[in-house]
C-alpha cells in the first residue's frame, strides 16, 4: 500500500476535516509498519485544520496492548483518545442494554470489558479469538442463543492479513451460529454506518467532510 497519492489528494481536497484510519492491515502487519506508513502518518499528523481518528476492528488485543504494539514499531502521537474501537463500540452497547455476555473473545481483549457481568448470559459476544472457537465453546454459544440470547458480532470480517497471509476472521464463526440458531447478529464495528458515525462524533463534521483509508473495500 502507498500513501502518497493519497497525501496528494488530501492537499487538493479542501472539504476533508476529519480522515479515519485503519490499523490492522492499513498502517501494520503484525509487529511490522506497512510500507511508508511511519512518514505518511507523520505528514497526515501535520496538516493544518484535520482532525485524525484511527479506527479499527481489531479485537485480540486491548486499546492498552494496541497503543504499546504501534509505538514499539515506530508510530508517534496515537493516543488512546484517537483510537476508536470495535472494543469501545461493543462494550458500548452491553452497558447501554445491561446485557450479561458468554464471551467468544481473546484473553488479551477481556481488560477493555473490566467490570462487565457475565452472570446468567443473556447474550453472546464474538470477536477474533482463534483459541476460543472449540466446538464446546461454540456449542455453548448456540444453545445460549436457542434459550433467547442476543447475538453480538464485534465484526464480521471474513479474514485478516498476517505475515504468512490471510487468515479466518470472526465472520465465518458469527455466520455459523446465525445459521446454527437462526439468530441474526448485531453487528457493532465496521461496516457499521453507526460505527463510523460514532468515531467522528465529536468532530462535529459530516460524513462528507471525511475520508477513510483501509485496507477492504466495503
Amino acid at each position: 500500500m502507498s500513501f502518497r497519492p493519497l497525501l496528494r489528494t488530501f492537499h487538493t481536497m479542501s472539504k476533508v476535516r476529519a480522515v479515519l484510519i485503519d490499523l490492522s492491515g492499513t498502517l501494520h502487519i503484525d509487529d511490522d509498519p506497512t510500507p511508508g506508513a511511519v512518514a505518511a502518518l507523520t505528514k497526515l499528523q501535520a496538516m493544518p485544520g484535520v482532525n485524525l481518528r484511527f479506527v479499527t476492528n481489531t479485537t485480540n488485543e486491548s486499546k492498552r496492548l494496541l497503543m504499546e504494539r504501534l509505538t514499539s514499531i515506530g508510530f508517534q502521537d496515537v493516543t488512546e483518545d484517537k483510537v476508536f474501537t470495535s472494543l469501545s463500540a461493543a462494550r458500548t452497547l452491553l452497558e447501554t442494554k445491561e446485557l450479561r455476555p458468554y464471551f467468544l473473545v481473546d484473553k488479551n481483549a477481556m481488560e477493555d470489558f473490566k467490570g462487565i457481568s457475565g452472570d446468567d448470559p443473556n447474550a453472546v459476544v464474538v470477536g477474533l479469538a482463534p483459541d476460543e472457537f472449540t466446538y464446546e465453546n461454540l456449542n455453548k454459544a448456540m444453545r445460549l442463543l436457542h434459550s433467547g440470547a442476543q447475538l453480538i458480532a464485534i465484526h464480521k470480517a471474513r479474514y485478516y492479513q498476517r505475515k504468512d497471509g490471510r487468515a479466518l476472521g470472526p465472520g465465518p464463526f458469527v455466520t455459523a451460529l446465525e445459521y446454527a440458531s437462526d439468530v441474526e447478529a448485531t453487528v457493532v464495528g465496521k461496516p457499521s454506518e453507526k460505527f463510523f458515525l460514532s468515531a467522528i462524533a465529536e468532530f462535529g463534521h459530516t460524513p462528507e467532510e471525511c475520508v477513510m483509508i483501509g485496507d477492504v473495500s466495503y
